[in-house]
């Protein structure tokens, strides 16, 4: 059994990139840059049917056309895409229903094995073909794609092009509508199914596959570690590479836990005792797993937490001096074993991170704590990664903002990419 996908417009939403080309090869050869309507059409077909029909071009304007696209695309533009949310869902759905995996694209060959390469998508293929000399005859490079005694094959795509290619060629076809074909067009041209989202993938062809879990990741460092900004970069980095992520904190992330939220940061509750508060954290995370985290990750979803257990074992454990034992003692019952598949944090000296935060905002009740506290969680936080090493990505985060962020994202992508079945 074998499922054939085309490339943009099916698994990457490729439309920043290639308009960029579109517009960039069009105003280096002196001609009237078109309207959106008409840029989203050079999505799906052949680069040289594209500028020969929809910039009314030449043969030999095409292919000189192809060529100044082809230079920026190649350096630039492949990047400037996005995997569909819910891709690789689907593609980890289909390879545990048994299906093989091949792309057929209208792409050439370089750009697109750099793109799954890039977006770690490579892996999940048997089989790649791409237009050779500037052709792109989806029927052909389909035939090409499958083996002798295939069984049943489908062809996945967004435009018509896809499904007339997979009807000539006898495999079934399965039109995308959230690529850049619409509904009228995928029917009209012989879809049999269609699917709304990629996650109708896996429902449609393999009905009968569970799922696969997704995976609970969590940030960590002192207040003022520059972890707010490193969870959005992180966050975008992620929804790029096609994974859908659930973005919470602690305490908080539920509607009661962001009222415990309030009491635990209110600058007015000084008086609060130590065991109070480790209590009141934890009844935060036990509602957070129980209500967000479970549910998200069993179906398939990438959880990215800003604090966990791990803040309580620091900050109450190592900063308020009960124990990192008991405070791990205390949160059992709340995480009930669900912890972080992976869990960055963000090293830096307490002193340097409290005054970045400081120079932002005024400090809450917890950062409004003595130096010596901040540096018993610091040294917690040490104490925590000393344990359990392997669940730690520790990064440098005294450097510069943007390599801070790649550092970061390297490392999830790498343990993400490990664990995708």
């Amino acid at each position: 059994m074998w499922v054939l996908f085309d490339l943009d417009g099916t698994l990457t939403q490729s439309e920043e990139g290639i308009w960029n080309c579109a517009r960039h090869t069009l105003r280096e050869m002196g001609r009237p840059v078109p309207d959106d309507a008409t840029l989203r059409k050079f999505i799906g077909p052949p680069l040289m049917w594209s500028f020969q029909n929809l910039a009314d071009m030449t043969e030999e304007e095409a292919l000189e056309a192809q060529v100044i696209y082809r230079k920026r695309y190649n350096t630039v533009g492949l990047f400037e895409n996005r995997v569909y949310p819910g891709i690789r869902y689907a593609l980890r759905c289909l390879r545990k229903a048994g299906f093989h995996l091949g792309i057929v694209t209208g792409k050439p060959e370089e750009p697109t094995l750099r793109i799954l390469e890039h977006f770690g998508l490579a892996g999940f293929f048997e089989s790649v073909i791409c237009a050779t000399d500037n052709k792109a005859d989806k029927e052909e490079m389909i035939r090409k794609s499958l083996p002798e005694g295939y069984g049943e094959a489908w062809m996945v795509g967004d435009r018509k092009f896809d499904m007339e290619g997979g009807q000539r060629a006898g495999i079934h076809t399965l039109g995308v509508t959230y690529g850049y074909g619409s509904e009228e067009e995928l029917t009209e041209s012989g879809a049999e199914r269609l699917a709304r989202s990629p996650r109708e993938i896996a429902e449609i062809l393999c009905p009968e596959v569970s799922g696969v879990r997704g995976a609970f990741l969590s940030m960590e460092g002192p207040d003022g570690s520059g972890k707010g900004t490193q969870m959005r970069r992180l966050l975008d980095t992620l929804g790029r590479f096609g994974y859908e992520v659930i973005d919470t904190r602690e305490p908080g992330g539920t509607p009661i836990g962001e009222k415990i939220r309030k009491i635990l940061l209110d600058r007015e509750n000084m008086g609060m005792t130590d065991e109070t508060e480790a209590l009141l954290y934890a009844a935060s995370r036990a509602q957070l797993v129980r209500e967000v985290i479970r549910p998200a990750v069993a179906e398939g979803k990438i959880v990215l937490c800003d604090r966990f257990v791990d803040s309580s074992a620091a900050y109450q454990g190592g900063g308020r001096q009960m124990g990192i034992e008991r405070i791990l003692g205390i949160n059992a019952p709340a995480v009930d074993g669900t912890m972080p598949d992976l869990t960055v944090y963000l090293d830096i000296d307490h002193r340097k991170a409290m005054k970045r935060r400081c120079a932002v905002s005024e400090p809450d009740r917890m950062e409004m704590e003595a130096e010596s506290f901040h540096a018993r969680v610091e040294e917690g936080y040490h104490q925590l990664i000393a344990m359990d090493p392997e669940r730690f990505a520790v990064v440098n985060a005294e450097g510069e903002r943007d390599a801070i962020a790649k550092e970061v994202a390297q490392k999830v992508l790498a343990h993400l990419w490990e664990t995708e079945d």
